[in-house]
């Protein structure tokens, strides 16, 4: 019988469970158990709820031992950002706040009041996001400083559920990156910074890289899921697990990790700290062998699916892609502008933009993803530019990973705004750049350029030229 890894990845909106194998030299996927994520509106507070996440975790490593495949390891990756706060007696603080909560509203200017902007991103590389860590941290500290003075440690969103898991708490390195708060050459905390802002720095967990071992499950998770197994550290952000699926070793390649946000860049083995970089708004996210993924944050798919979701939440993204193709409105937003973070009707925000810029206003729902899918294509070939021109390189292809490389008119359109070929897959890149840590942990592929090999002949990759 073979070997299964298990890859637990929890979006926004949904988690699931993938068993991964390799059988006949190609990587095998099985969803074992998926589930629905997403904030809870508590006294107008976006929060997770935890709690029953992890019960949900639990009930997924269930499911293997009900069909017969007892993973010899797990790994959970996520979104990045948002965190927890344990008091000494391991109990949770105060809330687990979302990142389109509102309370780091102004947080921006109490952090800049004590380091200036451009320090900041030259110290970290981190691109300003108004959610990112540490003006969370600084919103506490601001609104609830008794939590902060409560709080033994701080672990992230998946550093949590590893430490629910094994009963070890550590810092894995891609997810402690989106905080905005490491130093990239030593790849560890920024200690300076964090006495700087009056964190206490007892709360922040030692490092820890994608691929270690950080134990088995405890006594009591073991008793019931009815097995044990080694908890392995994935990339845990979810975008650094997905760049490891990008089925090329070669140099010249892009990549868009397409979801509910599109994230698009380059691997590097530096981060630019440049102001030249901070002007064209890229960041520099950790990685796998403590590379850098390098890249743009765009708004991506949730403008697509808050539009659905609101319209027609039975239709398929397939059915909506293909009306989609067949309008002609030229209209186009800006993708990464902030007024489409987390707005209460996504469709009227995307028709008031165009009102104001005096562009046609799209009225049905077909018209909205056209535009919106018109809207990311053309700041993906903006993107590509930058990139070439702070990377000094030129970029001859764009692999799309992630669940959004199932979108071929978005592929299309990406195509022919940047003139370059689209290689599109796999889709289920995270959960596929989970499973390739644990496989290279043990031992199934030597290195990350082995396990890449394997996955552009293990799974479909389709290309779509510029016309």
């Amino acid at each position: 019988m073979g070997k299964y890894f298990l890859a637990i990845d929890i979006g926004a909106s949904s988690g699931r469970h993938i068993l991964g194998s390799l059988e006949d030299g190609k990587i095998k996927l099985e969803e074992v158990y998926r589930f629905w994520n997403g904030m809870d509106d508590i006294d107008g507070t976006l929060c997770w709820d935890v709690d029953r996440l992890f019960k949900e975790i639990i009930e997924g490593m269930k499911k293997c031992k009900e069909i017969g495949k007892v993973p010899v390891s797990v790994g959970i990756d996520t979104w990045g950002v948002d965190f927890v706060l344990l008091d000494k007696d391991d109990q949770i603080v105060g809330q687990t706040v979302g990142y389109r909560d509102h309370r780091t509203d102004g947080m921006d200017e109490e952090v800049y009041r004590i380091i200036k902007e451009d320090d900041l991103y030259a110290r970290t590389g981190i691109q300003k996001a108004i959610f990112n860590t540490i003006y969370q941290l600084m919103a506490i500290k601001k609104q609830h400083p008794g939590q902060l003075e409560k709080a033994a440690a701080m672990l992230m969103i998946p550093d949590y559920f590893h430490y629910k898991l094994s009963g070890n708490k550590v810092q894995e390195y891609s997810e402690a990156t989106t905080g905005q708060l490491i130093n990239p050459e030593t790849k560890d905390w920024d200690y300076e910074l964090i006495e700087m802002l009056g964190f206490p720095k007892n709360i922040f967990q030692k490092m820890h890289m994608p691929g270690e071992v950080i134990g088995s499950l405890t006594e009591e998770v073991k008793a019931m899921v009815g097995y044990d197994c080694q908890v392995v550290l994935p990339p845990t952000h979810d975008t650094a697990s997905a760049v490891m699926a990008v089925p090329s070793n070669e140099e010249n390649v892009c990549y868009i990790s397409s979801g509910t946000w599109s994230l698009m860049g380059v691997e590097r083995a530096d981060a630019d700290c440049s102001m030249k970089s901070k002007e064209a708004n890229f960041t520099n996210e950790g990685g796998y062998g403590g590379r850098i993924t390098y890249l743009a944050n765009i708004m991506g798919l949730w403008m697509i699916q808050s539009v659905r979701n609101k319209l027609a939440p039975d239709m398929s993204y397939g059915d909506l892609c293909e009306q989609a193709s067949k309008e002609s409105i030229a209209s186009i937003v800006d993708c990464q502008d902030d007024c489409f973070l987390s707005p209460d009707d996504m469709a009227a925000e995307i028709q008031d933009y165009c009102r104001k810029s005096s562009q046609d206003v799209p009225e049905t729902l077909a018209q909205l993803a056209s535009v919106v899918y018109n809207s990311l294509a053309k700041c993906y070939a903006e993107k590509l530019q930058e990139i070439e021109k702070l990377t000094g390189i030129k970029y001859d292809r764009i692999h799309i990973i992630g669940g959004g490389s199932n979108a071929g008119y978005l592929n299309e359109l990406t195509a022919n705004y940047t003139k370059v070929p689209v290689y599109a897959g796999p889709g289920e890149a995270t959960a596929i750049g989970n499973i390739l840590t644990q496989m290279i942990q043990d031992g199934v592929f030597t290195d990350l350029a082995q396990a890449r090999e394997c996955v552009a002949k293990s799974f479909e990759i389709k290309i779509y030229q510029s016309c």
